[in-house]
């Protein structure tokens, strides 16, 4: 695997193998000084804690390095360098490259530019392959992907999180239920690639109709800059929220997942339920960061 860019990169055997080399990771039956001596830049011009910081524990816990730029005003871009060089100079200096970009394409535009492989941690509301994967080793680790019942729910038009599960889950033998506010769908083209995968989608307005169906829920933010007022916003939001009542009736398998971080979508009641699998997700960022970071520097 020289980049990992995007999930439409990998087979269903390319997701399993890294699955079950996360698994090991978790385990720790593995050499800590795997990555001695490498080098890995991390590169983000966009805010990020969980991602950049998982990147950094996973390749120390490996015994690797870290670089890093973490905004445009830290870097010559704010001089006007462009990506392109910055990658070429950067490529200089280390062993692989993780790119966070609020452009979509930015991290494609990298690996033709670079000499070490390129790690896609988010490009615009492109792609996400390294958040797709800890989401899935989440799932898997409470149950078998095939035959579940997914629902996505929230901001689908942008959120670059759910493009990227959706897609990988269409790898898989999985029924998806998207339940998104008007206006705020799947795009048009992501429907139709998921169709023509053989995927059976369907679309919800309503949380409340469908969860009790539901195996695993994946919840991301609703963006307030989406809406023309306050008004609007809070009159949406609030029927897309979690809480201990949402919750009466579901299966006992269910299992609620959030990319985070996460605003008022998830009542912090619903925290102490055994429901909620979102800060373990988290935490699986290492284990999986470790088993992409070892493919691509080994």
């Amino acid at each position: 695997m020289q980049h990992i860019i995007s999930i439409r990169d990998f087979s269903r055997r390319d997701l399993d193998h890294l699955l079950d080399r996360a698994e090991d990771f978790a385990a720790g039956g593995y050499d800590r000084n795997l990555l001695a001596g490498k080098i890995v830049a991390l590169l983000f011009f966009e805010p990020s804690t969980r991602t950049r910081m998982s990147f950094a524990s996973a390749m120390a816990r490996l015994g690797g390095d870290s670089i890093s730029v973490d905004s445009v005003e830290a870097s010559s871009i704010a001089k006007g360098e462009t990506l392109a060089d910055t990658i070429r100079v950067v490529s200089g200096y280390t062993d692989a490259i993780v790119l966070r970009h609020p452009k979509e394409g930015a991290a494609r535009l990298a690996s033709e530019f670079a000499t070490v492989p390129v790690i896609n941690a988010g490009d615009g509301a492109g792609q996400h392959p390294s958040q797709t994967l800890l989401d899935l080793y989440t799932i898997r680790k409470s149950m078998d992907i095939d035959g579940l019942e997914v629902g996505i729910l929230g901001d689908l038009r942008y959120g670059r999180t759910a493009h990227s599960l959706a897609y990988a889950l269409s790898l898989y033998q999985v029924t998806l239920h998207t339940i998104a506010p008007r206006g705020l769908e799947f795009p048009e083209g992501l429907n139709h690639e998921l169709h023509d995968r053989g995927m059976e989608v369907k679309a919800h307005r309503d949380v409340k109709e469908i969860i009790r169906d539901l195996d695993v829920l994946y919840i991301t933010r609703i963006q307030k800059e989406r809406f023309p007022d306050l008004g609007s916003y809070y009159d949406v939001a609030s029927s897309y929220r979690i809480t201990p009542e949402t919750l009466q009736g579901v299966k006992d398998r269910l299992i609620l997942l959030h990319p985070l971080p996460r605003v008022d979508e998830i009542d912090p009641r619903v925290d102490s339920t055994p429901h909620a699998r979102y800060f373990e997700q988290s935490r699986n960022g290492v284990p999986v960061r470790m088993a992409l970071l070892s493919e691509v520097m080994r």
